[in-house]
């Protein structure tokens, strides 16, 4: 079996859920750098009995548990063995990979209890947990840069739905740039492609010049943006989308907000990362 094409189609995704578990690109891809070099020095760490995503997923899970690389800092991290000590303290590891596996990357309940080896009793208490302590976040202010009339009211409700207030929507990046510079939101929910022809990628860069901010992107092709070649976003939503996943990632945004990190560092990402 070739495992590098066997897994290459789901690296993308692997790269956002890992992204998503970390916080910030540079941990998340560490994570799955060091997955593959497992995978490469010992291939019978990827289970070839079962579908190959569940297997690539389950294999970054297991390495994900390990204390030693939970704990390794990476050069271009310099802070991030301090940053998993202080937020992987507040809530328990495993249940926020269940709820992101089910939430956001669609793995049914019977795929998550393989990927994390436990009972179905099991999962389902350890997405109650996330729930309870991922998705209850402290209220904040959120600006939606959306163009699509339907899809932003959805946001809009799914984030008052959370307890969030929302400031405002935005079609364009003129729009969006100007309700950021004068409303100062705690978070942002970025489209890619807007009602103008502009773009959510160039908007989030000006935003974040002036200030920082946590920024959730929402794209219905998260491989065009997860390429490895440009800087890259921590934080996607996938279109088409369900409340849940919007939740999920949200919260992620928020929990890793409270970290004492460099939100612009975290969240920038150049326009040329978009395939045209």
């Amino acid at each position: 079996m070739n495992i590098a094409k066997t897994i290459a189609p789901n690296l993308p995704y692997l790269r956002r859920f890992s992204r998503a578990l970390t916080g910030n690109q540079a941990s998340g891809d560490a994570y799955v750098a060091a997955l593959l070099e497992a995978l490469i020095a010992d291939t019978t760490q990827f289970d070839s009995g079962i579908n190959p995503r569940t297997a690539l997923y389950r294999a970054y899970c297991s390495l994900w548990e390990s204390i030693s690389i939970n704990l390794r800092k990476t050069n271009s991290e310099p802070n991030w063995e301090a940053t998993a000590q202080n937020q992987l303290s507040n809530i328990a590891p495993k249940a926020r990979e269940a709820f992101l596996l089910m939430a956001v990357e669609g793995f049914t309940t019977d795929e998550v209890s393989i990927i994390l080896g436990t009972s179905t009793s099991q999962t389902l208490a350890l997405l109650e947990e996330a729930s309870q302590t991922i998705v209850k976040q402290v209220a904040t202010d959120v600006l939606i840069i959306e163009d699509e009339p339907i899809i932003a009211m959805d946001l809009e409700r799914i984030m008052e739905s959370l307890g969030h207030r929302v400031l405002g929507i935005a079609r364009t990046q003129k729009e969006a740039v100007h309700l950021a510079l004068t409303k100062h939101p705690k978070l942002v929910l970025a489209d890619i492609q807007l009602a103008d022809g502009s773009s959510g990628l160039d908007a989030a860069n000006q935003i974040l010049s002036n200030f920082p901010v946590p920024i959730v992107f929402i794209t219905a092709f998260p491989e065009r943006l997860l390429t490895g070649e440009k800087p890259e976003p921590a934080f996607l939503i996938t279109k088409p989308f369900l409340p849940e996943m919007v939740k999920a990632v949200v919260s992620q945004a928020l929990f890793f907000d409270s970290e004492p990190q460099n939100a612009e560092h975290r969240n920038k990402i150049v326009h040329s990362a978009l395939s045209p």
